[in-house]
């Protein structure tokens, strides 16, 4: 019995699995300290987007800083029990917003006061928030497809990123929680490319139903992410058609309530919203001297306001369908240039240096040099994508193309883009750190022939993106 316990005490194969067992210990502590401290740093990082858009908050910035006009007058149409009424200064009811933000400015004017200076300022801080709780996903997204080095070097980007403090602190409008909802269906969709669980999948689609009504628009994205997931799947020889349906049937779910609600109340489909006439009417009337023309709005202009409150909502978009295709059939050759043009305007933010147009946006001559170097630095981090990482370069290059392809034939907006500042800025630090590190090996190697070009190894990209 003695030999045998001092056998056993002895034995090497059992000091061997003892070490492996203490090892793999060690291991799972460090890593379980490392994402104890990647937390408090994230909640850090946080804290300081946060309260630098606070503070600009409180700033006197913009002259509509303290109005939520159209917003606010569907939210006042909502307290009031008339339903989801016009942005515009009317009574009908109205399918041009969709409903989540103005039920969200509606919450905020039942607590504050309708038009309040307090619940203005509630809803600004509420965007705030929503644009510095952005900084998670922007980090997760960027650590699976980059790594921890640019994933941190996006998320204080995105905390100082100028577009990120100004339109949160001074546009009320739903940019703010598409834009949340967008990083996180990326991360998200990160996850669907190697997860077969159900769960996941109809997670996935109940937030693209949701975030489809904060803004449509972003409903176009959803489609490509799937089907990349999916692909994905399908490379791997996994499963791949009962996860995509259960996300798809689960996102329209999501949606119907809304579709049919409009069907009910117009007598008609309507595809999420129905001002799709006058938005390409404003753009493509012949005015070309500002990419939209907003005398011709009913918010600015008494005798269409009149028009609109006439012939009631539906009449009113077929009408503004009817010009709008009338003058692009007409003048075909400019509504190319047009197009062409607002796809320039949207990723330089140049339309023109005429004096009339700076007069009306004087902050053009400072905004284009920056938007022009995000653009190219992004444009540069996708070619490093591609040759190092082609599956984060084709997931990040779809939902740029995607998102703004249909303000190019519509009109664009400055705002219209900010959903996609944090994956532009993502890339921009990609290819910033990318370059960094060609210079660091370039340098390493220089040094490398001048002492021995045998003695010294060279480090490896994935090395120095380390350092």
């Amino acid at each position: 019995m003695e030999t045998l316990s001092s056998t056993l005490v002895c034995d090497p194969q059992i000091e061997i699995l003892d070490e492996e067992k203490t090892s793999t210990e060690s291991a799972t502590d460090d890593r379980l300290a490392d994402e104890k401290k990647t937390r408090r740093v994230l909640i850090a990082v946080v804290l300081v987007a946060l309260a630098l858009r606070l503070f600009v908050t409180l700033l006197p910035i913009g002259g509509d800083q303290m109005h939520i006009r159209q917003q606010g007058r569907v939210a006042e149409a909502l307290l009031a029990g008339r339903g989801f009424g016009s942005p515009f200064r009317s009574n009908q009811i109205s399918a041009i917003m969709p409903p989540v933000y103005p039920l969200i400015v509606a919450a905020f004017f039942k607590v504050f006061g309708v038009q309040t200076t307090a619940s203005i300022l509630a809803v600004h801080a509420f965007d705030s928030v929503l644009s510095a709780l952005a900084c998670i996903p922007v980090f997760l997204m960027a650590r699976r497809s980059f790594g921890e080095r640019v994933a941190w070097w996006a998320a204080w980007g995105w905390a100082f990123s100028p577009y990120g403090i100004y339109f949160a602190a001074t546009w009320a409008w739903s940019t703010h929680l598409l834009l949340l909802c967008l990083c996180w269906l990326i991360v998200l969709a990160q996850q669907l490319e190697q997860s077969l669980r159900l769960g996941l999948w109809a997670g996935f689609g109940l937030l693209a139903g949701f975030a489809g009504l904060v803004e449509p628009s972003v409903l176009v994205i959803v489609p490509f992410l799937l089907a990349l997931a999916c692909r994905r799947l399908r490379v791997e020889k996994k499963c791949w058609l009962m996860p995509g349906l259960v996300a798809c049937t689960v996102m329209a779910a999501a949606i119907s309530p809304w579709i049919i609600r409009n069907a009910a109340v117009f007598h008609r489909f309507i595809p999420m919203r129905d001002n799709m006439g006058l938005e390409l009417w404003l753009g493509n009337n012949g005015q070309s001297l500002h990419w939209t023309n907003d005398d011709l709005n009913p918010e600015h202009n008494a005798r269409e306001l009149a028009e609109y409150n006439t012939m009631g909502e539906s009449a009113y978009m077929n009408y503004k369908m009817q010009q709008a295709e009338a003058y692009i059939g007409n003048h075909p050759a400019w509504y190319a240039w047009m197009c062409v043009r607002r796809t320039v305007y949207l990723w330089t933010g140049y339309w023109s240096f005429n004096r009339d147009y700076l007069a009306q946006e004087p902050m053009d001559l400072a905004n284009i040099p920056f938007t022009t170097c995000l653009t190219l630095l992004a444009l540069l981090g996708l070619v490093t994508a591609w040759r190092e990482r082609p599956w984060e370069c084709i997931r990040y290059a779809g939902v740029l193309f995607l998102f703004p392809f249909m303000y190019y034939f519509v009109h664009p907006g400055a705002y219209r883009m900010r959903p996609l500042d944090p994956i532009v800025g993502m890339l921009d630090c990609y290819a910033i750190l990318a370059l960094r590190n060609r210079i660091k090996i370039k340098a390493v190697r220089s040094a490398s022939v001048q002492v021995s070009p045998a003695a010294v190894e060279l480090p490896s990209a994935e090395e120095v993106m380390m350092d």
